[in-house]
């Protein structure tokens, strides 16, 4: 496969998760929402973490924006959810490291599975933060119900 047909393929794994996204929509129960905004571009996104102990058990969310945004929260979805809390954070800087990589980062597809058609995006600084949005909150949400479940 050529440089133009994974571009191509890469193009059309975001593609279907803007247009079939994946744990959209808020739900309960949750024990941190958190609503982060990338001032760019103005992309948005409000996301809820449940924990069940030290296992993701569910993220939602509601988001608007462009869709490299909305596609990294359906693939954030896919990638953490039933996982770990642990691996999840690893999971986390392994698309962090490919996003903030200038494209010169090879992507583990064991680990980012449809994360990787990001590797692409990763070529266009302005598109980076479009595509960390939701991890970023997801990161957030995370220590939030983490700080709530230790005191």
């Amino acid at each position: 496969m050529n440089a133009s047909n994974v571009d191509a393929l890469y193009q059309e794994i975001i593609l279907d998760h803007y247009k079939n996204p994946h744990g959209a929509g808020l739900r309960e129960p949750f024990e941190a929402e958190v609503h982060h905004v990338n001032p760019t571009c103005g992309d948005e996104i409000t996301l809820r973490v449940h924990l069940e102990g030290e296992q993701v058990a569910d993220v939602s969310y509601d988001a608007a924006g462009c869709s490299i945004s909305q596609a990294s929260a359906s693939v954030l979805n896919d990638l953490v959810v039933g996982k770990a809390v642990g691996d999840a954070l690893t999971t986390l800087d392994a698309f962090q490291e490919l996003m903030q990589g200038r494209g010169q980062v090879e992507p583990d597809e064991d680990v980012l599975e449809d994360g990787i058609a990001f590797a692409g995006v990763a070529q266009f600084p302005a598109r980076v933060k479009c595509a960390l949005l939701s991890w970023m909150a997801w990161k957030d949400a995370v220590a939030q119900a983490s700080a709530k479940e230790d005191s």
